[in-house]
């Protein structure tokens, strides 16, 4: 039995995978509760592990995975829900007992149009290098999908970490707060949450580390919004 705030953390980070391929940060969950302190957002998540619905990856920033819901989320083993986040098996790895067989899954494979930064943007996107086989369940509804791979920590409080492959669908347009891939000024491509403040648009990093960039609206081309993630061990 789950208690209500329980309940309500783990239906907003089931959301936010299924939205942006990623679980939100434990800002984004302090305020969602309404919560004073992260430190109550710990304990959360931490009876939510201890019952078996969502397991932490070790040695990954704020990377969490849903195991099982609820009834009242879909079923106690919801078989329409499945991680946004893939996580690649080392060839010698042990495979989970209810591990689902390759061939049972309807899958498609999606081009690699080379690195994207989330740090330092790097040259625009041109050709794809390779392909990448993803299931269907992590496409957003219809329309051209690609994926990228990540080179940089920028992002890392977002759940997403240098060398993961990011899924993106392609589109022009993004609402406050999503995770775009942005050409900036036509030569610089990006990975960043999107924002639009006093008529400019902000690229603000999930890493305190890293500045906002604060730009011109003609500088700033959206190409795509992020859908999923896929991580290699």
């Amino acid at each position: 039995m789950l208690t209500k705030k329980q309940l309500d953390l783990l239906e907003f980070i089931h959301k936010r995978i299924q939205r942006d391929g990623v679980p939100p940060s434990f800002d984004e969950m302090k305020e969602a509760l309404d919560l004073r302190s992260k430190s109550g957002i710990h304990r959360l998540i931490t009876a939510l592990e201890e019952r078996g619905f969502i397991r932490r990856l070790a040695h990954r920033a704020r990377a969490l995975e849903i195991i099982k819901l609820p009834e009242s989320l879909g079923g106690e083993t919801s078989h329409g829900f499945s991680p946004r986040v893939i996580e690649g098996d080392k060839p010698d790895a042990a495979k989970p007992a209810n591990a689902i067989p390759v061939d049972a899954v309807h899958a498609l494979e999606l081009p690699v149009m080379g690195q994207i930064a989330a740090g330092v943007p790097i040259e625009a996107i041109a050709h794809a290098s390779h392909n990448v086989t993803v299931p269907d369940s992590m496409l957003n509804g219809p329309g051209e999908h690609y994926a990228l791979e990540v080179k940089g920590d920028s992002m890392i409080d977002a759940g997403i970490n240098d060398g993961d492959i990011v899924i993106i669908k392609e589109t022009k347009s993004a609402d406050n707060g999503d995770i775009v891939v942005a050409l900036v000024e036509d030569q610089e491509a990006t990975l960043k949450k999107f924002y639009r403040r006093n008529g400019s648009i902000a690229l603000e990093a999930a890493n305190p580390a890293y500045e906002t960039r604060m730009l011109s609206d003609d500088k700033v081309k959206v190409q795509g919004r992020l859908v999923g993630l896929i991580r290699t061990y």
